[in-house]
């Protein structure tokens, strides 16, 4: 991950004027949270698994990253709809 997602969080509450409880804090959130998912190298737990598990980024990214991202993006079609 080029920026972790708490410093990213909290930049953004400084930089935009929504009230807490609109839509676009929700998307953030999501984004916030699973955006590490696609990349093994963007979790702390990736990382972990990588060195537990013996997984190399580039089987990670054949078999598991496009798996990550149609669920990241079935979320957030899911979440649009919701909005």
């Amino acid at each position: 991950a080029i920026i972790d997602n708490v410093p990213l969080v909290a930049g953004a509450m400084g930089m935009f004027p929504f009230p807490m409880d609109h839509e676009a804090w929700h998307l953030l959130a999501y984004t916030a949270g699973t955006g590490g998912s696609i990349l093994i190298i963007g979790s702390a737990a990736g990382v972990v698994a990588m060195g537990m598990e013996k997984i190399s980024f580039t089987w990670y990214l054949k078999r598991i990253a496009p798996l990550a991202f149609l669920g990241y993006t079935v979320g957030y079609l899911l979440m649009l709809l919701n909005l």
